[in-house]
């Protein structure tokens, strides 16, 4: 059943009763890495809500984490938050008890000033490893922040804005459906460009399933007025990110900071007696629109990855289980041959079945289809059926991969596996913005 969104602007102050803004304090200063030449970029926000909130998270499974990571994951726990500091230029990753500190200050300086209690006061930050926090420039920050807290478009593409690091636009959502006969909205931004490949949990404990390859960090911030039970809302986000944060790839490095949020503070009014136990098909609808925003979201980072001109979307089928599947998807999405045979228009079906063939998944050669087409589309151009070349040409292959938007199909055809990663190329911009300058520390990355 096709579901019924409207879109809205406002992304996360879209939902009744939440206020944001964002400020420059000068948390990332000249010298520190990338994007010191943005100027008075925004670089810290809050996202407050009126009322207390059920409160959802994954994070990071990189066995490194960050202090804001830590704590958030002990805070999620408890079920109820109502804000969240987050600053960019500074990951505070790396950064010993002393960061712990720093991060359990912001949250404590944020309450403070907005008069809630600092266990119900979340952080996230992303920026630079290693580097201590400013915290004189962030306690500043949150000072000047909190009296232009606002409910404006305009109030949270500051908030997008100042979680940015190296991305080169705001990612922003919103949407608007029914809801136990209820109008209820949910929006969200989001952050990420570089060391994308996110593979999140809810305690940050690394499940068998998560890719093992270690993911500029990703961050993403959700805002609901539904009514709904934490109990409920942390499977649904589970979800929600498996199918989409969890499902992409710019250059396969999980960053220390990971991070994802959802706050919803019920004062859309839908049904309380349902929010424990809600209806299927209110759980269905949630479900969808959450799933919808986040892959939303998501997609926007890979399209605004460092340096990428070709988003890829891998549909692997016919792997003996999802694992495989997925494995082999993250294999092809990851190979720096077929990620630059994706930027050169090169239709190199050689590097992708190489790639196939050392994954942990398992391939049988004279089983392997592999064809493109166009975004989502079902007419497939194979190039290879059965581990053999077919009649199509290269030129028609040149031109099945000539769009900056195309699907990779990937027939294994040994059961039932299926898996979709969202990929990109890997372009001269990339490595040139990446590699730096060690004589020039304003050309060092994160």
């Amino acid at each position: 059943m096709k579901r019924s969104f409207r879109n809205l602007e406002g992304s996360i102050v879209a939902p009744l009763g939440f206020t944001t803004a964002g400020v420059f304090c000068d948390i990332k200063r000249l010298g520190t890495g990338k994007g010191s030449d943005k100027g008075q970029k925004r670089d810290l926000t809050l996202i407050v809500s009126e009322a207390p909130c059920t409160v959802a998270g994954l994070f990071t499974t990189n066995q490194v984490c960050a202090a804001p990571v830590k704590v958030c994951v002990e805070r999620v726990r408890q079920g109820t938050a109502q804000a969240i500091v987050v600053n960019s230029g500074n990951a505070n990753a790396c950064t010993g008890r002393p960061g712990l500190r720093d991060a359990r200050n912001m949250t404590a300086v944020a309450a403070k000033i907005l008069g809630l209690q600092p266990e119900h006061v979340l952080v996230g930050s992303t920026g630079r490893i290693g580097v201590a926090m400013p915290m004189d420039n962030v306690r500043a920050g949150i000072a000047k922040v909190a009296p232009l807290l606002g409910r404006t478009p305009e109030h949270a593409a500051h908030a997008a804005e100042a979680i940015m690091t190296s991305d080169t636009q705001p990612k922003q959502v919103a949407i608007e459906f029914k809801l136990d006969g209820r109008t209820v909205r949910l929006g969200g931004i989001c952050k990420g460009a570089g060391m994308i490949q996110p593979g999140m949990s809810a305690t940050g404990a690394r499940p068998a399933a998560v890719p093992q390859g270690l993911h500029a960090t990703m961050l993403a911030f959700l805002t609901t007025d539904a009514n709904i039970d934490a109990r409920i809302l942390q499977p649904m986000l589970e979800e929600a990110v498996a199918l989409s944060f969890n499902r992409i790839t710019v250059d396969g490095d999980m960053s220390t900071n990971d991070t994802v949020l959802l706050l919803a503070n019920g004062l859309a009014g839908n049904s309380r007696a349902a929010v424990r136990k809600p209806t299927a098909a209110a759980r269905r609808t949630f479900q969808a629109a959450l799933n919808h925003v986040c892959l939303q979201l998501a997609y926007k980072i890979v399209r605004d990855g460092e340096g990428v001109h070709r988003v890829v979307t891998l549909r692997v089928q016919g792997a003996r289980s999802n694992a495989d599947a997925d494995a082999a998807a993250r294999s092809v999405g990851n190979s720096p041959l077929v990620k630059t045979s994706w930027h050169g228009g090169d239709p190199n079906w050689g590097r992708i079945i190489d790639a196939l063939g050392y994954s942990p998944a398992t391939i049988v050669e004279d089983k392997v289809d592999i064809g493109y087409s166009a975004t989502g589309s079902k007419k497939v151009l194979w190039s290879l059926r059965r581990g053999q070349p077919t009649q199509a040409t290269f030129q028609e292959l040149c031109k099945a991969v000539a769009p900056t938007e195309f699907d990779l199909h990937i027939r294994l055809n040994l059961g039932k596996g299926n898996a979709i990663l969202y990929a990109a190329d890997l372009t001269e911009e990339y490595v040139d913005f990446n590699k730096g300058n060690v004589a020039d520390p304003t050309t060092l990355g994160g």
